[in-house]
C-alpha cells in the first residue's frame, strides 16, 4: 500500500508514517495542502490521509479539487474538528473516513487497510465455467465435455448472460433487453428461436435439457451438469 499523508504537525506526521513504515507501508508526505495536491495529482496513491487544517490549501479545499479532477483515491481526513457538522463537511467534500484526534494508532491502521482494500480493482474475468460447460471470453471458446460448440454471435451473447447467472430463472423481457439492447417486443420469438439453437447443440452432446423452460417465467440455465 502507497499512502499520501498530508499534516502540518510535525509530531503528528512522525507519528503517523512512523506507524505505517513499520507495517511495511510505503509513505510520502507533505506539510501543506498545495503541496500535498501537487504529490496527489502526480502520483497513484492507495490512500490519502488528509489533516483538515493545513496551510496554504485547506484539507476541504484539497479534497474538493481531487475530486473534481476526477481523482477516486479513498481520502481518511484527520482533524481536531470533532464537531458532527464538521464530519458531515468532510464526507460530503469527498471525503470517504473522518477520523478525530486525538486517535490510536492501531485504530486509524485498520481504518486505512479497509480503505484501500475497496479501492483494489479485481481483474476482469476471461473464463466463465458452469459444469462441464465453460466459456472463454477472449477467444469466444465454447466447449461442453470438452467439445467445442460453434455459436453464432447471438448465440454465444445469450448463453453468456445465462452463465452468468446460473440456477436463476431469466425472464424473456430481461435476455431480449441484455442480448438484443433494446426493448422487448411481446410479439417477437427471437428468444425461443435462439433458445432452440443452444439446445439442439447442447443435445448433439447429450445434454439437451441444461437449458429449462420454466412455464410462464423464463429460462434457466441448470448449473448441475
Amino acid at each position: 500500500m502507497r499512502i499520501l499523508l498530508v499534516e502540518d504537525d510535525a509530531t503528528t506526521l512522525k507519528y503517523v508514517a512512523d506507524g505505517f513504515t513499520a507495517q511495511k507501508y510505503q509513505v510520502d508526505s507533505a506539510t501543506d495542502g498545495q503541496e500535498g495536491l501537487t504529490l496527489a495529482k502526480h502520483n497513484q496513491y492507495d490512500l490519502l490521509i488528509l489533516d483538515r487544517m493545513l496551510p496554504k490549501l485547506d484539507g476541504l479545499t484539497l479534497l474538493s479539487a481531487l475530486r473534481t479532477s476526477g481523482n477516486k483515491t479513498p481520502v481518511l481526513i484527520l482533524s481536531a474538528l470533532s464537531h458532527v457538522d464538521e464530519r458531515v463537511k468532510g464526507l460530503r467534500a469527498g471525503g470517504d473516513d473522518y477520523m478525530t484526534k486525538p486517535f490510536a494508532f492501531a485504530e486509524l491502521l485498520v481504518r486505512a487497510e479497509k480503505l484501500a482494500q475497496r479501492n483494489v480493482v479485481e481483474p476482469a474475468a476471461t473464463e466463465i465455467e458452469v459444469g462441464s460447460l465453460k466459456m472463454e471470453l477472449l477467444t469466444r471458446k465454447v466447449t461442453l465435455d470438452d467439445s467445442e460448440l460453434m455459436l453464432q454471435p447471438k448465440e454465444f451473447q445469450l448463453l453468456k448472460y445465462l452463465m452468468e447467472h446460473p440456477n436463476q430463472v431469466i425472464s424473456r423481457t430481461l435476455l431480449f433487453e441484455a442480448v438484443w439492447d433494446y426493448h422487448f417486443d411481446p410479439r417477437t420469438n427471437v428468444i425461443d428461436v435462439h433458445i432452440a439453437k443452444l439446445r439442439r447443440k447442447f443435445e448433439e452432446l447429450g445434454h439437451g435439457e441444461l437449458i429449462e423452460t420454466v412455464r410462464g417465467a423464463g429460462y434457466r440455465l441448470c448449473k448441475r451438469h
